[in-house]
């Protein structure tokens, strides 16, 4: 145990808390935007595609990509995307093809019918977005504070593995 205890005023503990606060609020919210994902789906009746599965095509769009641009991008870990990629292809929600400069890549993109799930997304955070404003919930002003919060919480943490390591 270090004889220093960055964590010893009280300044520090109320930091410390509010900072573990935020830590769970991030991962409940990422696992309740699975769970709203997860219920609009059975509400339109798309049973074969997990919420994972369904956010992954949201985030494509339009483009092509391989698993590896979609990892550093840092949205997916390793074999999870390239499981959930396989699977896409395999229910046909995703079109695959090997790279012709390097063979040993595969670049994906959505289907028509991954284009209906991706667009089934984007109308769910629309009305999501307009829910949120509507009701005065959340306003500009406070989507750009939290952005920018978690902006710099990612640049830190970003920061901490390149120069740990």
């Amino acid at each position: 145990m270090s004889m220093h205890n960055p964590v010893a005023s009280p300044k520090a503990r109320v930091f410390m808390a509010g900072y573990l606060e935020s830590l769970a609020l991030v991962e409940r919210l990422h696992r309740l935007l699975l769970d709203v994902i997860k219920d609009e789906f059975e509400r339109l009746g798309i049973l074969d595609i997990n919420s994972v599965q369904a956010l992954l095509l949201f985030n494509i769009g339009e483009n092509e990509v391989t698993a590896g641009e979609l990892k550093t991008r840092g949205y997916y870990q390793g074999s999870n995307v390239s499981y959930n990629l396989k699977k896409l292809v395999e229910m046909g929600y995703m079109h695959h093809q090997r790279c012709e400069i390097d063979r040993r890549s595969v670049r994906v993109r959505l289907t028509e019918k991954g284009r209906h799930v991706r667009n089934s997304v984007a109308e769910l955070f629309e009305r999501h977005a307009v829910g949120l404003e509507e009701k005065g919930i959340l306003g500009h002003d406070g989507i750009d504070t939290i952005n920018h919060s978690l902006h710099r919480m990612e640049r830190y943490w970003s920061d901490q593995i390149r120069y740990i390591y």
